[in-house]
């Protein structure tokens, strides 16, 4: 029997990546997933080979989207026993070239959506539940160009806290992960196919670990936070980057 048996999590932006890592092994786990994502193809993939999983497309900046999402959620009677606010935008732009658009796009998903999705998430958690937010080693440390979503991060962290300390007396568990640098497919759309490659192995040499990172290992990182293995850690941030961050 798996530590999740009979639970039930959501996860944001579950359709791939590091989203999609942590549904599989939530469900291998015993765990019925819910997943967000935007395109209904890759939920429909993702669902198939998640297995237990249900999937409600839609974007999280959008209220009306969340709504449906606890609406099935709510249908199903059993309450979330764990939360992965995973669910962002990413996007290069100096100081200099900063828009509103592209100010507004970031923020509207990382920030202000993340926000709603635990917000909204409050009546259907259940006692001893965990809410997880996905953050990055990237907050603060100065990337040139990435500022706008570093700022976001940022401000999840600090969030993070506050919610922590805000539902501590309902018995739910609030925590973060900053991953660092991780093999995943929004590398590729970052940069561009014919780039990525050369992208990743700058990115590795940085590592002090030697190698990227895996989204199965974020994901292990996320279970553990969501299992009642970690249950008098509170309001931490556990950083998933090979040693990024510790050197």
């Amino acid at each position: 029997m798996g530590q999740f048996e009979g639970k039930t999590a959501v996860v944001t932006g579950g359709s791939s990546g590091i989203g999609l890592a942590t549904a599989r092994r939530l469900a291998a786990e015993g765990a019925h997933v819910f997943i967000t994502g935007r395109r209904q193809s890759e939920l429909d993939a993702a669902v198939e080979s998640i297995g237990d999983a249900t999937a409600v497309r839609g974007d999280i900046a959008d209220l009306v989207d969340l709504d449906r999402l606890y609406d099935a959620v709510r249908a199903r009677g059993k309450g979330v026993d764990a939360l992965f606010a995973n669910a962002a935008a990413a996007g290069f732009a100096s100081l200099e070239q900063t828009t509103e658009e592209h100010f507004d796009q970031i923020f509207d998903v990382n920030v202000r959506g993340t926000l709603f999705t635990v917000q909204k998430a409050l009546p259907l958690l259940n006692e001893g539940s965990a809410v997880i937010v996905n953050l990055s080693v990237r907050a603060d440390d100065g990337v040139a160009e990435f500022g706008t979503y570093a700022a976001t991060k940022a401000a999840l962290r600090s969030y993070t806290r506050t919610w922590a300390n805000e539902l501590k007396d309902r018995g739910i568990r609030v925590n973060a992960i900053s991953p660092g640098t991780i093999d995943t497919p929004a590398v590729a759309s970052l940069v561009g196919e014919e780039k990525a490659e050369e992208v990743k192995a700058g990115f590795a040499a940085k590592v002090p670990i030697g190698r990227m990172g895996t989204s199965e290992e974020v994901a292990a990182a996320v279970a553990f936070l969501a299992s009642d293995q970690s249950t008098f850690i509170l309001g931490a941030n556990l950083h998933v980057d090979g040693g990024e961050k510790q050197f």
